[in-house]
């Protein structure tokens, strides 16, 4: 399932199908600007979507919400704001939880004037080769695309490596 504009690719033990959700029945909320879980039609039924909008440098649900004002013209702005302030918005970010199934990260670029992407994958090299992943990238300003995957349990991490943003923190627990 990909948006217009939206160059992605699974990657995994197989083709994943479907990306990342559930995240009301854990009772998580989010800010209405920034990520929401909505159901979505996929190949094998219905999916979790998450929402998550891009600005410059960052995630803002990621972050509560806050809007750090980064306006970057390129990576190494982003680079640099990172490594001044990278460790102390970590350790405030919000760390996503939910149960194992099938997930949409849906993904918005607002105003970062570039390509954008996402990429999950496993935290830590032995869960990076076991765990789903899914990337692409090529999301122009104002532009939308979807990245399906069939998460299982354990620890991810989440970022865009062409608009430098933090790895986010995702655990998937138990089954679905």
């Amino acid at each position: 399932m990909q948006a217009d504009g939206e160059k992605g690719q699974t990657v995994g033990w197989a083709s994943w199908a479907l990306a990342f959700g559930l995240v009301g029945a854990l009772g998580w909320v989010a800010p209405a600007h920034s990520q929401q879980a909505q159901a979505a039609d996929t190949p094998s039924g219905q999916a979790t979507v998450i929402e998550l909008t891009q600005v410059g440098c960052q995630f803002l649900g990621s972050e509560n919400g806050t809007d750090h004002g980064i306006h970057p013209q390129s990576k190494a702005d982003c680079e640099a704001f990172n490594d001044d302030t990278g460790e102390a918005r970590l350790a405030e970010a919000r760390v996503l939880r939910v149960p194992a199934g099938d997930y949409v990260f849906r993904v918005k670029n607002e105003g970062v004037p570039y390509d954008l992407g996402f990429w999950l994958r496993g935290d830590g090299l032995l869960n990076r080769a076991r765990l789903p992943s899914v990337s692409g990238g090529g999301l122009g300003t104002g532009q939308t695309g979807d990245f399906a995957v069939s998460l299982e349990p354990g620890e991810y991490v989440y970022s865009c490596p062409l608009n430098p943003t933090l790895d986010y923190k995702l655990v998937v627990e138990g089954q679905g």
